[in-house]
């Protein structure tokens, strides 16, 4: 039976709710995303904010945020949990978060349906509270006294967390030292997103990538000898048209070189007020067609030799098979290697005799942003 809450019901209200928020960044990887990890922002924007293809942080400077700035966005997190719970036993339901005590608290007070904070910790406790993501775009590039601190105070305050991860750039991972980056490991910190998008190195030049292939190489194997759990990034057509083999193959030599444990396609689409959309706007930069995205693809899974999760969990991988379904399963753990890398080649066949038409458009994609 559900009870609902007013500001004399059982003798709590949903004040102390209102009271306390705390500051979350736009941005997190899908697998943390859906998964519903707590949000809790170490950095804010991009200490790099160069590449010619992206546009998450543009016009956005990089601040570093201070150890009490991020415990104290901890702690209302904490309240907030502690609050939730409270109302759950309240409500006679024991302390569980289910969909019947958030009815109950945005019947009370509707202004919950739209509040960042609350819908935040409300989603992690409903799913779980076993992760959390450090915001924004290389939460690594703080000192490691304060990234140490701030996870470990995170674990303390949150004991059913099993999983505490970050972005973090190549670049980044090289530069710091191998037992740097056990020790932050060692504090609780366990995977790392990394934005690999190609293994080409005139390719990583053209779009400003401000890395080498073999830096992308060291730093995968630093983040893998140290512990962390490590995810890379790598967008299918960043080449485009005239260097898409060059992109595919180098991408899977750089890949095998770290075999990571996952391997996440992210499609190139040209986002406005880039350098890139530039060019493809001036007609210097051509996008291939779906059916040659699928090539580029087959070029690159054909060289695979790893032991890791290939992941198609973007909407923008969104071939379809005869049946008008999703060619590629989108869920967070994708397909595991070598054992299916067979499946995945046959999937990508499939696609191939799908009429194109069938198939997503990135050109399409642009139309419909920019109107």
């Amino acid at each position: 039976m559900i009870h609902m809450l007013g500001d004399n019901s059982y003798g709590i209200t949903t004040k102390k709710l209102r009271k306390y928020s705390f500051e979350i960044g736009p941005y997190r990887p899908p697998s943390e995303g859906g998964n519903f990890s707590l949000l809790i922002r170490a950095t804010k924007n991009c200490p790099w904010n160069r590449c010619t293809f992206c546009d998450m942080y543009k016009g956005s400077r990089f601040i570093y945020r201070s150890v009490e700035e991020i415990k104290q966005d901890i702690n209302s997190a904490k309240t907030i949990s502690d609050e939730i719970k409270m109302i759950s036993w309240r409500l006679g339901y024991s302390g569980e978060v289910n969909k019947d005590v958030g009815m109950a608290i945005i019947k009370t007070d509707p202004s919950f349906n739209t509040n960042p904070s609350f819908i935040t910790v409300f989603n992690w406790l409903y799913s779980g509270a076993e992760t959390a993501f450090l915001q924004d775009s290389n939460s690594l590039t703080m000192r490691k006294r304060d990234l140490i601190d701030i996870v470990r105070y995170l674990r303390e305050t949150f004991p059913s967390l099993k999983r505490i991860t970050s972005y973090a750039r190549s670049k980044t991972l090289v530069q710091r030292k191998s037992e740097d980056l056990r020790t932050i490991h060692e504090a609780g910190l366990n995977r790392l997103h990394v934005g690999l998008e190609t293994g080409d190195d005139e390719l990583l030049k053209k779009v400003n990538k401000g890395v080498t292939s073999e830096e992308h190489i060291s730093a995968g194997r630093k983040a893998k000898e140290a512990g962390f759990e490590l995810s890379e990034y790598w967008m299918p057509d960043l080449g485009g048209r005239t260097r898409w083999e060059h992109h595919a193959k180098n991408t899977a030599r750089v890949i095998n070189e770290i075999n990571p444990d996952y391997i996440r396609s992210r499609p190139f689409v040209p986002r406005p007020g880039t350098p890139l959309y530039e060019e493809y706007e001036r007609g210097e930069f051509h996008l291939s067609s779906p059916h040659e995205r699928l090539i580029e693809i087959r070029s690159m899974i054909k060289d695979l030799d790893v032991t890791s999760k290939v992941c198609f969990d973007h909407t923008m991988n969104s071939w379809v098979n005869r049946d008008g379904e999703l060619l590629f399963k989108q869920d967070y753990e994708g397909y595991k290697f070598p054992e299916e890398k067979s499946t995945v080649l046959e999937l990508i066949e499939e696609g191939l005799k799908v009429d194109e038409s069938m198939h997503i458009n990135a050109k399409d994609i642009i139309k419909i942003k920019s109107l």
